[in-house]
Formats: C-alpha cells, structure tokens, sequence
C-alpha cells in the first residue's frame, strides 16, 4: 500500500457484495491500471478471500478483532486475513468503534505478521490519540459528514490540516489520510493540498 492512495470501502451494501463485490473489484482494477493510481479495496468480509485472488490490487478487511487464532468464534483474526489474501485491515471505523485497547491490540497483532493497519479517527485529537498506537495510516472522518455527500476537506478543511500536524506530533511515520463525504475528483484533490496523503 503505497501513498497516495484511494480505499474503496464496500460496506455492506448489496451492490457491493457477491458477484457485484467482484465485478466492482475487477472495475477498481482497471482504472488502477489505467490511471497508474494506489487503489486499495475493503470489501464486506465474506467476499475477501474472492476479491483477493480475483485482482491485482492490495485488499484489506474492514475489521480485524486483537484476538489469537484458536477457540476465538466470531473473532476476525489476523491470521484469517492474511490467509485470505489480505494485507491489513481498517480499524475503528464509525460504524464499528472499538475500545482504545481494542485498536492497539489489533495494530500491535497486524504489525507483527506484517499487515498494514488503517485506524479511523473522528477527530484530530482522536487522531493524536490513536497515532501513539503506531498504525500505518490514520484516516480522518468527522462522523457526521460519512455518507454526506460534503467532503470533509470543503466543509472543514482546519480538520484535515489539524489532523497532518497531530499525527506529526505523535508518530511522523503515520500516514494520515482524509474520509467522509468524498465524492468528486476535486474532493480528492483538495484533500491532497491539505496535506492528506490519500482518501477513504
């Protein structure tokens, strides 16, 4: 996963799962190719084994749980995604927060086998906060503008610069890209001239 970048987040929505999951994916893939961009894919769980071994491009879980491999049911383990073919995970997503403790176990677990971690902060304090846990890449999503249609780097552009200077301050390694509301190739844009290095 190399900056910048673009991850697509399937949710679960039922143009985005199955077949559609795949044809989506095979879509990413050649715009990837076409336009030589960093495209990365996080589709719903059950379609990440297909998506992975169906395209070219990085592939990651949109959740990974701290705990071992074992007698962990219903747990989302590292181990599982790799071997499905991913290459990390988001984290604390606003759909799916998790406990600090929670992030940094799972960071921690991913790191050791070698994926990538994408943790999801709402904001740039938040992102201060979960930078110390050393993940790979922090993305700013204020929850209120998920699904908006209002980009995040319009509307609320001090968010995105204020998150670049608190991850800065806590760990200069960690990425930070931009989320909620992207739509438009400007959005995008705008997003890179605040000094995200990629969108969600």
């Amino acid at each position: 996963m190399r900056s910048p970048l673009l991850i697509i987040n399937f949710k679960n929505y039922p143009e985005a799962s199955g077949e559609r999951a795949l044809e989506l994916s095979r879509d990413a893939s050649k715009v990837a190719d076409d336009l030589d961009v960093e495209i990365v894919l996080a589709p719903p769980p059950l379609s990440l084994s297909a998506v992975a071994h169906s395209v070219h491009l990085p592939v990651i879980a949109q959740h990974a749980d701290p705990e071992q491999p074992g007698n962990t049911t219903g747990a989302i383990v590292a181990e599982a995604i790799r071997d499905a073919g991913g290459v990390g995970s988001l984290l604390n997503h606003s759909e799916k927060r998790i406990p600090q403790s929670s992030t940094e176990g799972a960071v921690r677990r991913l790191r050791d086998l070698g994926l990538r971690s994408v943790v999801c902060a709402r904001t740039p304090e938040e992102v201060n906060h979960l930078s110390s846990t050393a993940p790979d890449f922090v993305a700013i999503e204020p929850p209120e503008l998920i699904g908006s249609g209002i980009a995040v780097s319009k509307s609320k552009p001090e968010v995105v610069t204020d998150s670049v200077a608190a991850a800065k301050k806590a760990d200069p390694k960690v990425i930070v890209i931009c989320g909620a509301g992207i739509v438009t190739g400007e959005d995008v844009d705008s997003s890179l001239k605040l000094g995200a290095r990629g969108v969600l």
